[in-house]
Formats: C-alpha cells, structure tokens, sequence
C-alpha cells in the first residue's frame, strides 16, 4: 500500500515503528472508554494507538505507510453476523444480482443483454437480494416475459422463499414436464393444458426452489475458490471485515468448505470468517453432528478462519422455514431427535444457532432446553441462540433470558414487511422483530443480513433498516422503541457479531490490541439524512492492518482485484450490488423509475388488450397472482 503525501508528520526513528498511520479522521470507536479519535496507529495487525496525531507521530518510522483520511468518517469494520457466505461464493460469478435494482424493466434488461452472452449449457440465474417491495412495478416478472428476454438460456429468477420463475428452456434443463409431481411442500403451477407455466410456489416450503436452482452448472473447485475471492472483494466494499457463515442446505462439511479454506491457506481471505455446520440428510441429524464433533471443535481455526458450531438448522423436522405469503406451516411432532442434538452440541462444548421465525416454534424448542437445564445443560456457558424471530412474544424472550440465549436479527423484513403486513396487521408490524422488548431484558442482538438468497449482503440497507424501521421502498413498518439508534444499529454490526463468536475483546471495537479492522467510508454515517444511509459503501477497507478495497480519494492504496473469470458472467458486466438507487434517489432517478413502471404498465396494457382483458371489470379483477402483491 503506497502512503499518501501528508503533511505535519515525519518519519523518525521510534523502536517499535507503526506498520500504517491513518490521521485526519473522524473515528467512532465503538470504544466506551474513547469513543472518538482522529488517528490510529498499526502494527503486525493490530492497533496499538487509537488518538490523535500527537500520539501517533512518533510511532512514523522511514516504512511507516501514513493515510490522510481526508476527514472521512472511520467505523470498526462491519461483521454481518448471519449471511450464507461460503455458499454464496461459490456461485457469485454465475448469478445476475438484482441488489439495488429498482425497475422490473431494467432487470429484464439486464436478463436479455446477458442471455446474449451466457454460453451454451450455462444457465442465467437471479437468486435474491431483491423483491416486489424493491421494485417500481411491485411486481415479479411472468414467466412470459422471461421466455421473451431469454428464449433460449435456461433462466430462473427466485423471488424470496416464495417463489420461482423458470422459462422454457429452464423448464427442460431441470427436467420439469407435465408428468413431474409437486414435492411436499412444493407446488409446480400447470396450465389448463397440463402443462408447467414456469411458476413454482413455495407451498410453504422453499426446497422446490433451490433443489431447481441446484440443478444448474457449477463450477470447478479452482472456479468456485476464484468465485469466492470476488465474492468477498464485493462485501469489502461496503466495509464488511468479518462475517458469520449460517450454513445451510446443499453445504456439507467439509466438502462444501474447500473454497474458503483454500484460500485462507493461501492467506487470500480478505473477510475473516466464522462457520456453522448444517446436518444435511433428513433423519441423519444427529450421527452428521456426532461425526463433526469427533472431527473440529469450536474455536479451531484462527482469527481469519473459525468454527464456531452448529446449526443454523439441528433437525429438519425442527425448521420453520418462513413464507409470509402463505400461513405458518404446522410442524408435526420432532422434540424428540431436536433434544437428542441438543443434548450432544451442549455436552460436548458446542454453541449453536437456530432458525425460529414463529412463536409456536420457538415456545416448543424452549421447553426442550427447560427439560435440559434440570441437568444442569444450560446456561452452560455454550454461545447459542435463535435467528430471524420476527413473530417472538414477549414470554419467550423471557425464557431466552433465562436460558443465557441471544438474539440474530436480519431485514428480511425490509423486502417482505408489507407481505408480512399484510398477513398479521399492522401492529404486527410495528414490532417485529421486537427490538424494544429483547433491549428491555438486557438480551444480546447482532445484526445481518442472510444474504444471499433472500435480502441483500449490503450492510447499509440492513442497518436504514434497523434505524429507520422502513423497508426498502421507504415505507415504514417498524415504530418507536423498535427501532434502533444509529450507534446502537452499528453495535448491533460490528461487536454485536463478534460477541456472537467470543470474539469482543479482539473485533469490532477500534483500541489497542484488537485488529486493525476498520472501513472510511464515502458518507458519514451518524450526519448524512436517514434515507441516504443505503448509498454508503467504504472508501478505504483495512482488515489486519491491510488495504483489502481502496477507491475515491484513496484508489491505488488496495492491491487491484483479478479480473471476474469467466469473461461471460454476469458480474463482469454488471457488477454486484447497483448503487445509485437508494430510497432517497434524486429527481432524475426518481423520474426514470416512474418512466420505467409507466413503459412496463404501458406493455402489460397492450398484453391485456390483445388477450381480451382491458375492459374495465377485468381491470379490477385481473390480479397478478398471489406471489405479485
């Protein structure tokens, strides 16, 4: 990293010299102790200096590498402390994002430009980081004009745990006829023909959509390994320096890990990484946990790449898999193997997660713990705790309290809250998850985003949405005492995760002695207007003491990313997440979406009038369809 010209310091002669000064900043340390400074001060990884230039002046030495920061806010790095990382990798290349794209017009665009290009046997996939909710239209595309945008290229276009959308050529390669039956759970939408129309629904199970999605081309190990690296050069854009790998399905250890630990070997991570292990096969839960415990423990690893336990699902049985657009699944019976892996993860050392959307999931897997803690198994001092919660009651969190539990929450709902509004009322709304109610009992929340199959791995539209309790169009959902407060938001982002890995007194605070992990971001954070919030991304990314992204003002200072391979993918052309669209876009932004929406309504009018439906009785009673609302 080259040092920019600064002036005022000069380089000395100090025993124990900094490895990299960063003055003329504007740090919140996360640090109660000090919470602000202007300069830090870098050696071997960590810091030791966290002030002023006066304290660091006279750690320069003749290699010191000194960073004006031009009076840019400086934030701890950002920790997403649920977010299917390792997954998401090693498709990355292969998938066109829709994060931050704001018309249905535009990403149809984007489907026909890349069809062009996506070569034969390859599939052109868009799988989450969007909604109806983020787009103009409020609309998902039909499968019509899928088939129009790309009549050839096997295409699919998941929208949340909801549905999918599949054009011809996608319905071939997965091998979906008229003679397939709908899986449990699942339900493939036919015509009056029989026919498969290209709509699958989650019914109110996801594992239609991603056993589908599973059946497009992969990549080979070196290709997912490169995948990966992109991948995480993406998340430090946005001045994400750690994060916490929920697992999931299709991700078996250690098979499913390769990527990231060939590249830890190689010492090219450049997020460090906790990990979870999922059990993968239906009924074999807990022998998959017994041969992992015999395998890793906790805590192996080192400060860039980490176990840290089990879940976020111990027992299929036990998975309450959330689809706000249709009712709350009914579990059947599943306490009894749910408390057998219980019992084996806290008698032997282990934490885990659980994914716990409804109350009446998460009451049934107190009691289990309750029974466990007559002997003594919680609290146990083993870190555990639920995820998502949306629908949590009060009581529960009281006996989440007892337990010695945490909390993870996500934005799902920033892509789902008017579907959930919807659903459950108003009032409903208001309080999920219930933020206000889990700071009353002193509970423990972290903060993420569960990219990448639902929401987006952008931090700053997750952390608008703890702030501002609106979802991604700006409409508000969230009021009063749950909401957060801009600091309390980016505690929930930074130590909120690394208390969630035993990992507080070394990340996501800036003093001496924890990592150099730090972004300086394009915006200030704690000035900007709320609704600007989701346009910050970090000018500077430092992880251990290096520059990992570096643009603006400080482009040249990070080593430059290898180019996106293969030369096809969609990333390559189109990049990661779109900037530029926040909810608070400006005029001509704001103009170009309504024209967008005008030009599409304008099509889907002449749709209706070639196939008899503009009158004005089939205006009103034409909707289109359950999963377009």
């Amino acid at each position: 990293m080259t040092s920019m010209p600064v002036a005022g310091i000069r380089a000395g002669a100090p025993q124990q010299p900094a490895d990299l000064v960063l003055r003329n900043a504007k740090i919140f340390t996360g640090d109660r102790g000090n919470p602000a400074a202007t300069a830090l001060a870098v050696r071997d990884g960590s810091l030791t200096v966290v002030g002023g230039d006066r304290e660091v002046a006279p750690l320069v030495g003749p290699r010191t590498r000194v960073v004006d920061a031009l009076g840019h806010r400086v934030v701890p790095g950002l920790n997403d402390s649920h977010n299917h990382v390792i997954r998401g990798g090693l498709h990355y290349v292969l998938e066109l994002r829709w994060d931050g794209v704001r018309t249905l017009r535009q990403g149809l665009a984007m489907i026909r430009e890349q069809a062009a290009r996506t070569p034969p046997g390859q599939w052109l996939r868009v799988a989450g980081g969007w909604s109806v909710e983020s787009l103009a239209e409020h609309r998902m595309p039909t499968p019509a004009e899928l088939n129009a945008a790309a009549p050839d290229t096997p295409a699919v276009v998941t929208h949340l745990y909801q549905a999918a959308i599949l054009n011809r050529a996608a319905l071939r390669a997965a091998g979906i006829t008229r003679d397939s039956p709908d899986p449990v759970g699942g339900q493939i939408v036919r015509g009056h023909d029989g026919e498969p129309t290209g709509m699958l629904l989650a019914a109110p199970g996801a594992l239609l959509l991603y056993s589908t999605l599973a059946k497009a081309p992969v990549l080979d190990p070196e290709e997912q390994k490169a995948s990966t690296r992109q991948f995480l050069l993406e998340l430090n854009r946005f001045g994400l320096t750690s994060m916490i790998d929920a697992a999931g399905g299709f991700q078996d250890f250690p098979s499913g890990y390769r990527a990231v630990t060939d590249l830890h070997a190689a010492g090219e991570l450049t997020v460090r990484i906790a990990y979870h292990l999922f059990p993968q096969t239906l009924g074999q839960e807990v022998e998959d946990l017994r041969r992992w415990i015999a395998m890793v423990r906790p805590e192996d690893g080192d400060g860039w790449l980490r176990l840290n336990g089990a879940g976020e699902n111990l027992t299929w049985a036990a998975g309450d898999f959330e689809n706000f657009a249709q009712p709350r699944p009914e579990l059947g019976p599943y306490e009894a193997e749910f408390e057998r892996a219980v019992r084996l993860l806290m008698e032997s050392g282990w934490g885990f997660r659980l994914h716990a959307t409804y109350d009446e999931t998460i009451r049934r897997d107190l009691a289990v713990f309750e029974r466990l803690a007559s002997d003594g198994l919680f609290p146990a001092g083993n870190r555990w705790l639920f995820d998502h919660v949306e629908l949590v009651s009060e009581k529960s969190l009281d006996r989440i309290t007892a337990l010695g539990g945490s909390i993870g929450v996500q934005h799902r709902l920033a892509y789902q809250g008017t579907t959930f509004r919807d659903r459950y009322g108003s009032l409903a709304a208001q309080a999920a998850p219930p933020l206000g109610a889990m700071r009353s009992r002193g509970l423990h929340v972290a903060a993420g985003s569960d990219a990448t199959r639902v929401s987006t791995y952008n931090p700053w539209v997750a952390l608008y949405w703890l702030v501002s309790g609106c979802n991604v169009a700006g409409v508000p959902l969230r009021t009063g005492s749950n909401r957060m407060s801009r600091a309390e938001a980016l505690a929930a982002y930074t130590v909120g995760g690394a208390r969630l890995t035993g990992e507080q007194d070394v990340k996501g605070v800036l003093r001496p002695g924890c990592y150099a992990d730090f972004a300086v971001l394009s915006d200030d954070y704690f000035e900007i207007c709320e609704e600007r919030i989701p346009e910050i991304e970090s000018l500077l990314t430092v992880v251990g003491g290096r520059a990992v992204h570096a643009g603006g003002f400080f482009e040249g200072l990070a080593p430059p990313a290898p180019p996106v391979r293969p030369e096809w993918s969609p990333v390559a052309h189109f990049g990661g997440y779109r900037t530029g669209h926040g909810p608070n876009r400006s005029g001509l932004r704001q103009a170009e979406g309504v024209r967008d929406a005008v030009a599409e309504s304008a099509e889907h009018l002449l749709w209706r009038q070639r196939t008899g439906r503009a009158g004005h009785a089939s205006r009103q009673s034409d909707p289109f369809g359950p999963c377009h609302n």
